[in-house]
Parts: C-alpha cells; sequence; structure tokens
C-alpha cells in the first residue's frame, strides 16, 4: 500500500497467514473468513506493540476457546522474523512485541524515501472531488471560513498522499438574493467613488469598506454611465462586476493562506444553463418528485406555518427524515434542487467520491444532500460531509468580533497578517473539525510546549540544530543521507530511542488511516506526539544520562547512527508538515 511497510498491515498479514495455515490443517473451518481480523496498538506500549483480535473474532464459529485458539496463533508468531515475543492477553487478545532490529529497518526506509515517507498507493487513483470554503461571493472571507478552507485543503493534501487523485473545488453561489443585494452595495460605493455624498449605509446594504476600491474601479472603467439610470438597467452587469471583484478578493485571501482551488463552478451557470430543470425533470420522470402537503416542524408549529401543496422530492426514500420541497412559492427552484443539480454534475464530471466541507450551521442539510446524492447517482455517489463548528476569536483571552474593514467581523487576512499563515493552518487542525475552537491571537504566538505550532516547529528546529553541529565534528561525506543509511543502527538501544522510532513508523498507518477517515487533525495530533517523544529523548540526554546526547566525540559510529535518527525524525515532521501545507522551520527566532 505505501512506499514504507505499514507494520500494522505487515502484522496483519502475518497473523492470517497463520490462520491460514490453521485452515487448511483443519484446525479452522474451510469457509472462514479474515475480515474481522484487526493488528492495532496495544492500549499500553508496556504490554508489546501491536495487538491482534483474531483469537476472539474467530473462536466461535471455529467451536474453541479464545484462549485456546490464540494458544496457536501464538505458536505459529514465534516462527515470524519480525516477533520478539507474543503472549495471550486476557480471554484471547495477543499482544506482540517485535525486535528492535525490525524498527531500525524502518529508520533505513526514512532516510532512503525522504518526504516522499508515508506516501501510499491506497487510493490506487481513484478520483476524489473535495469542495471546501465556497463562501457566497459578497466580501472577504472571516475567520470561520478560514477554517473550512484548511480543514478542505490538508484533507486533499492527505488524501492525494493517501493515493488518490484529488480536485480541489470552490462552488460560486452566485445566482441568490444576495448577490443583488451585493450589486446595490457596489453601485452605492460606485456613487461615492463619483462625488456623492451616500451617507449612512443603508440597513439591509453591506456596509464593509472593501467595496470601496471595487466602486472606485467601476468608475474609473466606466465613468458616470451606471449613475442616475434605473436599477433594472444597472443590476445585473453590476451584479457581475460584483461577483468577479469578490471572487478576486476571496482568491487573495486564499492565496496568502496558501490555498488554491483547481476548479471553480458557478451556480449562475448551472442554473442559467438549464442544469436544474433537467435534473427535476428526471427526478420526475423516476417519479421521485409529486405534490405533497408536509406536516409542520416537529415540536412547535411556526406562526406563520402554512399547510399547503408543494413540489417534493421523495427523499425518505433514500434516508433523509421527510421529504423535501424542490421549488418556492414563485415557482423558482429552492437551494436543495440547485444544489442537487450540481453535485449530478460533479457526478458526472467522474466524481462517485463527494466530500463537502461546510459550516456548522448547515448541520440540518446534510441529510437531505446525501439523500440527494444516492437518489442522482442511483447508489453509484457517495457525499461525505464535514461540518466545522465555530471558531472564537480571542485575543488575551478576550472576544475579538469588530473589523474596520468588514464592518462585521474579522476577516481571515487580518488574521493572517496578524499571526502568519502557517500558525493559521497548524491552529485551524488542532481541535477536529465538529469541535469548537479557540484562536487566541497571544497564545498562538508563546514560545512555549503548550502551544502546538511551536513545539512541533521547535522539533524540526533542533533537529536542524544538531545536524548543523555535527558539521564540526564530521566530513561532510561522513553524514551524506547515503552514509546515514549505512550507519549502525542497531547501537540505538535505549528505550527513549526506541520509543522514538515506533513513532516515526506510525506514519504510514497514520496517512492511509486519516485518510480513509477524512479526518485531517490527526496529522497535527500525531506531529504533536511524535515532537513529544522528542523532547523526552533530547530531555533524558541532557539532563539524566549524558551518554544519550546525539553528538559524541569518543563514539563516532554511534553519533553516527543517532544523526540518522535525527535526520529521519526531521524527514517525518517536514513530511507531516507538507500534508498540514505548512513550512518547517530550521531556526527559531
Amino acid at each position: 500500500m505505501s512506499n514504507a511497510l505499514n507494520h500494522f498491515e505487515y502484522m496483519r498479514d502475518c497473523v492470517v497467514g497463520i490462520l491460514s495455515d490453521l485452515v487448511a490443517g483443519g484446525a479452522l473451518p474451510a469457509d472462514t473468513v479474515f475480515t474481522r481480523v484487526s493488528v492495532e496498538p496495544t492500549r499500553d506500549p508496556k504490554h508489546g506493540d501491536v495487538a491482534t483480535n483474531a483469537a476472539m473474532v474467530l473462536a466461535k464459529s471455529a467451536g474453541l476457546k479464545p484462549h485456546d485458539l490464540a494458544a496457536q496463533i501464538v505458536t505459529g508468531l514465534e516462527d515470524v522474523d519480525a516477533v520478539q515475543s507474543a503472549e495471550i492477553a486476557g480471554p484471547g487478545f495477543i499482544n506482540i512485541v517485535l525486535k528492535d532490529d525490525f524498527w531500525h529497518d524502518r529508520l533505513g526506509e526514512v532516510l532512503a524515501a525522504g518526504t516522499n515517507y508515508g506516501t501510499s498507493t491506497l487510493g490506487q487513483g481513484k478520483s476524489v472531488n473535495i469542495e471546501y470554503v465556497s463562501a457566497n461571493p459578497t466580501g472577504p472571507m472571516h475567520v470561520g471560513h478560514g477554517r473550512g478552507a484548511v480543514i478542505g485543503d490538508v484533507l486533499a493534501n492527505l488524501v492525494a498522499k493517501a493515493g488518490y487523485d484529488v480536485t480541489k473545488e470552490y462552488y460560486i453561489n452566485d445566482a441568490g438574493a444576495q448577490v443583488d443585494v451585493l450589486a446595490r452595495s457596489l453601485h452605492l460605493r460606485y456613487r461615492e467613488a463619483l462625488g456623492e455624498n451616500i451617507g449612512e449605509i443603508p440597513e439591509g446594504l453591506y456596509p464593509g469598506e472593501y467595496l470601496i476600491g471595487a466602486g472606485k474601479a467601476l468608475a474609473e472603467r466606466d465613468g458616470d454611465k451606471w449613475q442616475n439610470i434605473d436599477e433594472t438597467e444597472w443590476l445585473e452587469p453590476l451584479r457581475d462586476f460584483a461577483i468577479d471583484a469578490m471572487m478576486e478578493l476571496i482568491k487573495e485571501d486564499l492565496a496568502a493562506l496558501g490555498v488554491e482551488h483547481s476548479v471553480f463552478s458557478s451556480e449562475r451557470k448551472l442554473v442559467g444553463g438549464g442544469g436544474v430543470d433537467a435534473v427535476m425533470k428526471t427526478l420526475e420522470d423516476r417519479d421521485l418528485i409529486y405534490t405533497g402537503v408536509l406536516e409542520p416542524p416537529k415540536g412547535k408549529k411556526p406562526d406563520d406555518w402554512e399547510a399547503r401543496p408543494q413540489t417534493l422530492f421523495r427523499a425518505t426514500q433514500f434516508g433523509d427524515d421527510v421529504d423535501r420541497p424542490v421549488k418556492k412559492s414563485d415557482g423558482s427552484w429552492t437551494y436543495f434542487a440547485t444544489d442537487m443539480a450540481y453535485h449530478l454534475d460533479k457526478f458526472n464530471r467522474g466524481f462517485a467520491d463527494m466530500i463537502d466541507v461546510w459550516g456548522a450551521d448547515h448541520g440540518g442539510y446534510v441529510k437531505r444532500m446525501q439523500a440527494g446524492v444516492r437518489a442522482l447517482t442511483e447508489e453509484g455517489g457517495t457525499l461525505d460531509v464535514k461540518l466545522c463548528q465555530m471558531v472564537n476569536l480571542l485575543d488575551k483571552g478576550e472576544p475579538v468580533k469588530m473589523s474596520k474593514r468588514a464592518g462585521t467581523f474579522v476577516t481571515l487576512r487580518e488574521v493572517i497578517d496578524e499571526v502568519s499563515k502557517d500558525v493559521v493552518r497548524f491552529i485551524m487542525l488542532t481541535r477536529k473539525n465538529d469541535a469548537q475552537l479557540d484562536f487566541d491571537l497571544t497564545k498562538v504566538m508563546e514560545q512555549s510546549r503548550d502551544n502546538p505550532v511551536f513545539y512541533v516547529q521547535y522539533s524540526h528546529a533542533r533537529c536542524c540544530s544538531v545536524l548543523r553541529h555535527a558539521t564540526e565534528m564530521f566530513e561532510a561525506s561522513e553524514i551524506t543521507v547515503e552514509a546515514m543509511q549505512k550507519a549502525d543502527f542497531k547501537r540505538l538501544t535505549d528505550s527513549a530511542e526506541l520509543a522514538l522510532i515506533k513513532i516515526m513508523a506510525a506514519w504510514p498507518e497514520t496517512v492511509e488511516s486519516a485518510a480513509e477517515a477524512h479526518e485531517p487533525h490527526r496529522i497535527a495530533y500525531y506531529l504533536h506526539d511524535l515532537s513529544a517523544a522528542f523532547h523526552a529523548l533530547w530531555t533524558k540526554g541532557s539532563k539524566e544520562d549524558t551518554s544519550l546526547r546525539f553528538l559524541s566525540e569518543e563514539d563516532r559510529p554511534l553519533t553516527v547512527a543517532r544523526l540518522a535518527m535525527v535526520k529521519a525524525l526531521a524527514t517525518v515532521i517536514a513530511s507531516g508538515l507538507e500534508v498540514m501545507g505548512v513550512e518547517p522551520v530550521e531556526e527559531m527566532r
């Protein structure tokens, strides 16, 4: 699956091989299926490196006690070269300790692969569409948009590293009433640019200063062409101008965050091209659209509730709680109808696997959208939705809410300019997407172990510092990557050294499991754990046992082996930060 050995997959293959031998010998039934057999980390590293549930999940069908089957598996594990020991735990779990040589071999893999270490063929080039950000083109992005942008972008990098062919997409919501409001807001700023005193921004229009530049640009291009004519004449051309101007603003903000989409899809183009009409006709032909009356929402009946016939999609046939309206009272299509057409368009472009990253306020929309995808693709497409909870922007623990530039919220660009792209990207991944996130502008810049960005970057910088100091002891040719690969890794025997190597060796499995689960935050967690193991080794060598220091004039072969370990560590950290879109630093400033 990977350019490096995933030791969990490797040991599972070993266990399945032993089970297959037991089937061949008649100890297990001929129809035994191994799909539920797993090999995972032990709950406590003191109990071993990996554990398998094989005896627990297969004993009943074999008519054996789990402990008795486990004993046969343990006997088979004694013949596996990588295994130091195997013991039965509890009712029949098996804890396995792997030999030090096995872990030393993983160091060689890291050095040989470089930052490609962990790159996998798991996805086998299968196409995946990840749509994220998709902010309404009505102004600059806020910090909440930034969280979705980072989660989507890092998820795309992660899934690509796991061997999938990923397309990063942005859906421009440019067909709704909000873009008419945008056009009217622009017209006001345009008149201001022509010298009019516009006074207070009227209620209902966008008050932010970001439209001042667009108004000036329009005035420079067209003069007073749109100043004193009826709205019906200027609304459409100003809407086009405003959307283009806002999308340029959004793209600049995204670029500042290190985010680039490969595809931009327009809702207006989809609607104007008859895409929604065609999709609704298809559903109607399949008897999935009907006229009906919905029950009022559960719990309470709103004052404005009106039981009226509506055009409904049979969403309940595809897993939703209720059927959903697809047409408004004025005859136009609902957002849901448009979104269904958009997702079918993605499917028709070759994306059976779709991932959308949305704000948490869209939580009630997930089931209906998944139902729509199942219906339109006739179960051929899948949609996974990642909901991003709120970001609470703080400074020294106090909420930050206002922005002169945007009028009502702090823009993403202001935060990037304050703390840097890399800090924003890293911090956005320090919580799972569905958990609220506190982003304190002061704390994220602190140089302390409580700041996860600093903690991980410091470990990389420390590695670089060790490697720089090594050039004072050795000729350059003695500590090239090629020379390090020939080092005597058997000299690395301390428990802290082996603990560090074991976490490095978990990187390929981390990539694959995080990609399969669509959980990019796991990368930040992994890098924190890896850094913690390194800092623990550093502290042990500097305070408890000086023989563990990385550089020793008295034992140059051991020093080269340790330099290889440090180089491998820097490589794995850089590989993880690359997935996160964060630049590893070589010196802390």
